[in-house]
């Protein structure tokens, strides 16, 4: 553990952050999985729904530097084209 004062704050900090960007981590997983599972089920209106609602989520985590703007923009890309894909 840190004996000087700033690096205890910069540990407690970092901490702090870290379970943050879990959480935001977790939902955009969370906003995958949704959508993946509204394109399974085979109905291509709601599936249009959950993907703009993933949608949202995805940049914004994007803009928060939480994962990089390329997976962001190939996660949105790949979903979309299964969406387009369905019949």
């Amino acid at each position: 553990m840190a004996n000087i004062a700033s690096a205890r704050k910069r540990a407690r900090q970092s901490e702090k952050r870290r379970q943050h960007n879990a959480s935001l981590r977790s939902e955009f997983r969370s906003a995958v999985r949704n959508t993946r599972k509204a394109i399974e089920a085979g109905d291509k209106k709601a599936a249009l729904t959950v993907f703009r609602q993933a949608s949202g989520t995805i940049d914004s985590i994007d803009h928060k530097n939480i994962i990089h703007k390329n997976a962001a923009a190939r996660q949105k890309s790949r979903l979309a084209a299964r969406i387009k894909a369905m019949a």
